[in-house]
C-alpha cells in the first residue's frame, strides 16, 4: 500500500509528541531528524525535505509553541498543515469549458497506465453526470487501440478510432467532430508514449496541443518509479507545459516520494490518484485528506464519498426494514459484502477510519471474504434463512462445495451470528450503535481467516 513505510514511520512520531505535556527545543530538533530520515526514506526530493523541515522548525520555535500549554499536538498540527501544502494546499479540478467539448489530453511514458487511466477518468467523469468520449491516439503501439476499445467496452464508453491513419493531429480533430454530432461534452486523447522521453514524442503532443488545442493537459505518472517520476514530471512540464497530474498504482509497493515531490517541483498539482486496478479505482486528490491518510488521523470524507456511490439506496431501505423485524440473514450478508467490495479493499477502508491506526498491527486478507462468499453461495435458501439448520452434514456438503473447510464453516458462523447479536442491540438499544460496540473487541478482526 503507497506510503505505508512512511505512514507508519511519521504515526509513531505524531503519536510520541501528541503525548508530550512539555517539548524542549533538543526534544524537537530529535523529532524533527527523525521526520527528516522518514521522508528521505520514501524517496523525497532532498532539498525538499530539506525545505519541509526548515519550515516546520521555523513555525514551532517562532511561534512559541514549544511554552504552549499543548506543544505536542500544535508540532503536530504544523507537520500536518505543512505536508498538506506540499501536496498542493487544495483540492485542483477540472477546468471545465462553458462551450464543450472539454478536450483533456493525456500524456505520460509507456507503462504509466494511460489507457486504463484515460477508461477510469471517463467512468470517474460520467458519474459525474459527464458525457465522455475516449480517444484512440497511440497508433504506435502494437494493440493500443484495441486496449482502449476493450476498456471503453467494459464501461460502456464510446471510444473513437481510426486504424487507417497515423495523422494524430487528423484522428484527434475527427474525434472533435463526431463529439459534436454524439453531443459528447469530454473528451479524453489516449496519447502515445514511449519507454523514453524524446525529441520525436515531444514534438508529436506539442502538434496536438497547438492544433487541437486541450483545456487540460494531465500527465499520468507511475508514482511506483519514485524520484524518476518528478524528474519525468519535470521534463513534461518544461517541454510541453501539463496542467496537472495523476498518480497511478499508489496501492502499490511505492514509498510515496512522487506524491511528496511532484507538485513542489512542477508547481502543478496532482488532480487524480488511481488507488487499485478495478476501472472505478480512482479518485480526486485531496492533499488534506491524504495528509490525514498518511498520519493516521482517518478520511471519513472519502469512505463517506465511497459509500454513497456503492451502496444502493432501495437495497439500504430494504435491509433497514428488515433489521428492524430483526430479519438479517446470510442473503443480506451477502448483499452487504458484495456492496462494501464495490468500495476497494477491506484493509484500505480500514485506513481511512480515524483510530485505526492505535490498534496495532490489524490486517484483513481481502481473499477471506471471497471464500465467505464461496460459504454462503453453496447454502440453500433455507440455510441462509436459518442458520441452525446447519448440522455437521449440512455442514460437510457446505464446505465441499465452496472448497474450504467444516472448521472455515464454523468459524464463520460463529461470526455472523456474532453480527446478528450485535445488529439485534443496536435495535434494542436506546444508544444504538455507540453502545452496542462496546461489547466488540476489535482484535477480532485479526482472527477473521
Amino acid at each position: 500500500m503507497a506510503f505505508e513505510s512512511l505512514s507508519s514511520r511519521l504515526q509513531a512520531i505524531t503519536r510520541k509528541l501528541g503525548g508530550k505535556a512539555r517539548i524542549t527545543e533538543s526534544d524537537l530538533k530529535e523529532v524533527l531528524r527523525e521526520v527528516k530520515l522518514a521522508l528521505l526514506e520514501a524517496d523525497v526530493n532532498y532539498k525538499i525535505v530539506k525545505d519541509f523541515i526548515g519550515e516546520v522548525e521555523k513555525k514551532a520555535l517562532g511561534q512559541d509553541v514549544l511554552k504552549s500549554l499543548t506543544p505536542g499536538q500544535q508540532v503536530v498540527k504544523i507537520v500536518r498543515d505543512e505536508m498538506t501544502e506540499l501536496l498542493g494546499g487544495v483540492t485542483s479540478k477540472i477546468n471545465f469549458t462553458p462551450n464543450p467539448p472539454t478536450i483533456i489530453m493525456l500524456v505520460g511514458l509507456q507503462g504509466s497506465g494511460k489507457t486504463t487511466t484515460a477508461g477510469k477518468l471517463a467512468n470517474l467523469l460520467r458519474k459525474q453526470g459527464k458525457k465522455p468520449l475516449l480517444v484512440a491516439c497511440d497508433v504506435y503501439r502494437p494493440a493500443a487501440i484495441k486496449q482502449l476499445q476493450v476498456v471503453g467496452g467494459q464501461l460502456n464508453i464510446p471510444v473513437f478510432a481510426n486504424e487507417n491513419s497515423k495523422d494524430v493531429v487528423l484522428i484527434a480533430k475527427q474525434a472533435i467532430s463526431q463529439a459534436y454530432s454524439k453531443l459528447n461534452d469530454v473528451i479524453i486523447l489516449d496519447t502515445a508514449g514511449r519507454l523514453h522521453i524524446d525529441e520525436e514524442l515531444m514534438q508529436e503532443l506539442k502538434n496536438v496541443k497547438a492544433n487541437v488545442k486541450p483545456h487540460e493537459i494531465l500527465l499520468v505518472v507511475d508514482s511506483m518509479t519514485g524520484q524518476d517520476a518528478v524528474n519525468v514530471a519535470q521534463s513534461f512540464n518544461e517541454n510541453l507545459g501539463i496542467d496537472g497530474v495523476v498518480l497511478t498504482k499508489l496501492d502499490g509497493d511505492t514509498r510515496g516520494g512522487a506524491a511528496l515531490s511532484v507538485k513542489k517541483v512542477t508547481g502543478r498539482p496532482i488532480k487524480f490518484a488511481a488507488t487499485g486496478e478495478k476501472l472505478s479505482d480512482i479518485e480526486e486528490f485531496h492533499p488534506d485528506r491524504m495528509t490525514s491518510r498518511i498520519l493516521g488521523m482517518g478520511d471519513m470524507l472519502s469512505i463517506i464519498e465511497k459509500a454513497e456511490e456503492a451502496f444502493d439506496e432501495e437495497e439500504a431501505l430494504k435491509l433497514e426494514k428488515k433489521l428492524k423485524k430483526q430479519e438479517f440473514d446470510l442473503d443480506d450478508y451477502l448483499s452487504q459484502l458484495r456492496q462494501m467490495k464495490k468500495m476497494g479493499s477491506f484493509s484500505s477502508i480500514l485506513k481511512m477510519i480515524p483510530g485505526m491506526n492505535k490498534l496495532g498491527d490489524v490486517k484483513i486478507d481481502d481473499k477471506e471474504f471471497v471464500k465467505i462468499e464461496a460459504i454462503i453461495c453453496s447454502m440453500t435458501t433455507k440455510e441462509k434463512r436459518n442458520t441452525r439448520l446447519l448440522n455437521a452434514s449440512r455442514r460437510q456438503r457446505i464446505a465441499k462445495g465452496s472448497g474450504t473447510t467444516v472448521q472455515d464453516i464454523n468459524k464463520f458462523i460463529s461470526s455472523f451470528e456474532m453480527t446478528q447479536k450485535l445488529m439485534k442491540k443496536m435495535q434494542n438499544n436506546k444508544g444504538g450503535m455507540k453502545n452496542a460496540l462496546k461489547g466488540i473487541d476489535l482484535n477480532s478482526l485479526k482472527n477473521l481467516k
